[in-house]
């Protein structure tokens, strides 16, 4: 879950340094930290307001720099400016430290010790909207440096709760930070926000609401390529889930495009973005395996239907066969004829007989008459038991001595 609140937290990151990183006076880390370093507490106690102003916004500075690099060291200096910044009640100073600190807490894991500190700077933000004055300008805070407070605030908030899975107050947190974005036309860090928010939907299980969230960060992404291809890649990755392998790979393969070209400083979308791409191919290659396999088994299916139609129909044919042999036969026995005389033939028996007088074989006359050889046996057997012999050469030599075919 972790991976998910990556995203949104760029948000609050979004003056995050990297290495190499230098302040607003090109001061770099380094030097930077000589500076601070040079103050003692009793040199703090005798400041005056302004070197205390340039002492905490070099703390703020260090803060920055080291966010992203070295935790322990955020966190320092971050207490150190939250220290001076307390003394003087400077609202703004503060709640950006407590709001430092409190990042560094979700970093670590540690949730309840990281909405604490978020709550304590929602409290100095507030004292802000209340018109609390400021180190520098007595007129106050404005509207937007409050709200731009507020929103990294709400984002943070709406992560912590994502991390404890209390989803639906984290989205309504998400919700709060995405109107101040929306207000002012903040479109990367609302891409940045519904990607969050897809990512979080993906992990639920609910590729559907992902979708959503994701074609949100992509409408509001165009113009920044990341953005794009982040957008395009959560998008792939929801398909998947979907079982929509095709849809996948095409915005997988889009995404594709520009990770390619900014592999060493994309590597962590890079890396997704191959492991998605890589089981988009593998269940479309399961999936053609099956089709295929599918057809195979119904083209197996119908010629089996084929073969036993073909089976009953001949089966019916026979039964009709026997059935009507056999009626013959129960007809015929309650009026036996007398053995000098000759016998009551029906028209099938004579042809039968006829055939047999020729020299005609069963499988035959069974073709020449189109009945089955098990039918003309039967026959056959019949004019032996009439004619009261027991081979077919009798049978013919009886029948010719009777003249019954001429």
């Amino acid at each position: 879950m972790r991976r998910i609140c990556i995203a949104i937290l760029l948000t609050a990151l979004l003056q995050a340094p990297v290495f190499g990183y230098n302040d607003h006076r090109g001061h770099n880390l380094d030097s930077l930290e000589r500076v601070v370093g040079r103050w003692t507490p009793q040199a703090i106690d005798e400041a005056t307001g302004e070197q205390l102003l340039e002492l905490n916004r070099a703390c703020r500075d260090l803060m920055l720099g080291y966010s992203s690099i070295n935790g322990e060291k955020c966190l320092f200096y971050a207490r150190k400016a939250l220290s001076i910044s307390l003394r003087q009640d400077w609202v703004y100073a503060s709640s950006d430290a407590y709001r430092y600190i409190g990042q560094h807490y979700f970093g670590q894991n540690q949730l309840d010790s990281a909405l604490f500190y978020y709550r304590k700077s929602m409290e100095c933000v507030q004292r802000m909207a209340a018109g609390a004055t400021s180190a520098t300008n007595s007129a106050g805070y404005s509207e937007k440096e409050i709200d731009d407070q507020l929103s990294v605030l709400y984002g943070s908030i709406g992560n912590v709760y994502n991390m404890m899975d209390s989803i639906p107050r984290a989205m309504d947190w998400y919700e709060k930070a995405g109107a101040i974005f929306e207000k002012y036309g903040w479109r990367e860090s609302s891409s940045v926000l519904y990607y969050n928010i897809g990512e979080t939907w993906v992990e639920e299980g609910d590729p559907g609401k992902a979708i959503a969230a994701y074609e949100k960060a992509l409408q509001y992404g165009q113009g920044d390529s990341l953005m794009v291809a982040n957008a395009q890649k959560g998008l792939g990755r929801a398909y998947l889930e979907l079982g929509e392998n095709q849809k996948a790979i095409q915005y997988l393969q889009e995404a594709e495009k520009y990770y390619s070209a900014h592999e060493r400083e994309e590597l962590l979308f890079v890396k997704e973005n191959y492991e998605y791409m890589s089981a988009a191919l593998m269940a479309q290659r399961r999936q053609i395996i099956l089709m295929a396999g599918g057809a195979v088994l119904i083209l197996l299916l119908v010629v089996g239907i084929l073969l036993l139609g073909k089976k009953l129909r001949r089966s019916r044919k026979e039964q009709a066969e026997v059935s009507a042999v056999l009626e013959e036969t129960l007809l015929e026995m309650p009026h036996p004829a007398p053995s000098e005389a000759a016998p009551q033939l029906s028209a099938r028996e004579m042809e039968i007989l006829d055939l047999l007088t020729k020299g005609y074989t069963t499988p035959q006359i069974a073709e020449a008459l189109g009945l089955s050889p098990e039918t003309i046996k039967w026959y056959r057997k019949k004019l032996l038991v009439k004619f009261d012999v027991s081979n077919t050469a009798e049978l013919v030599s009886q029948a010719n001595g009777m003249n019954l075919l001429h």
